[in-house]
């Protein structure tokens, strides 16, 4: 057990401080597979929204150069990254070589019928599935996830419980949305000779299988979160 000071900090720092949506949250999984999702962008967004790793706020990270939007609220599992295991995991899965992790944190889609006015937001959902998207040689998995007590969407347990329609439409998204006009992306443009496929859709037990391993990949990194307070107590007590 922490001792009582530990405690008394820890209540401090969150009357104080907002907590850093990638590295103060805790996903918090539950035996059910829920966990705490950030939203970024949501489906009326025609700018990519994105989080400013050092700040922790959301920053602009360009317009939507086309038309594209996505499809669902989309953002990343807090204390998630993607690197080593990730990596390691879609070449066991896929057979390919070479490929590394992308160095972000885990994408989430969120399947509901509500509709939301912006990003910048927690919420509860359950992973059923997910999208093992290379990029350029990075893995870039898509977990999906459907809101917590969502009257349309909240029932499904796994990706082959939804409609094909859904599943269909971020797979397109995901694939096209950086593209624009042949002739302008053959021509123009960092992405003119991207490579992204889709190498792989999976169900419920492999994308709770991912997010562990983006775990893995997180506390390999940035250290085990539980262990955060007590250095803090120590570099306090030092100072």
């Amino acid at each position: 057990m922490p001792p009582p000071d530990s405690d008394r900090l820890a209540q401090l720092l969150a009357l104080l401080f907002q907590a850093h949506p990638w590295h103060g949250v805790t996903p918090a999984p539950a035996a059910d597979g829920a966990l705490t999702g950030y939203i970024e962008i949501v489906a009326t967004d025609t700018v990519k929204y994105e989080l400013d790793k050092p700040s922790g706020v959301l920053r602009v990270d360009r317009p939507n150069r086309f038309s594209s939007q996505c499809p669902t609220p989309y953002g990343f599992v807090p204390q998630s990254y993607c690197a080593e295991f990730i990596a390691e995991r879609c070449m066991a899965r896929t057979g390919l070589l070479g490929i590394v992790g992308d160095g972000d944190p885990l994408d989430l889609c969120i399947l509901t019928e509500k509709s939301f006015t912006h990003g910048s937001f927690l919420l509860r959902c359950r992973p059923i599935g997910g999208l093992r998207m290379i990029d350029s040689g990075e893995a870039d998995d898509k977990i999906i996830a459907v809101l917590e007590g969502d009257a349309v969407y909240g029932h499904l347990t796994d990706l082959t419980d939804a409609p094909d329609g859904v599943v269909d439409r971020l797979r397109h998204f995901f694939l096209t949305y950086k593209q624009g006009p042949a002739a302008v992306v053959a021509t123009a443009g960092p992405d003119a000779h991207r490579s992204v496929e889709i190498a792989e859709i999976y169900g419920r037990d492999e994308a709770i299988a991912t997010i562990n391993a983006s775990y893995a990949d997180y506390r390999r990194h940035f250290g085990e979160p539980s262990s955060r307070l007590a250095e803090l107590r120590q570099l306090l007590a030092s100072g």
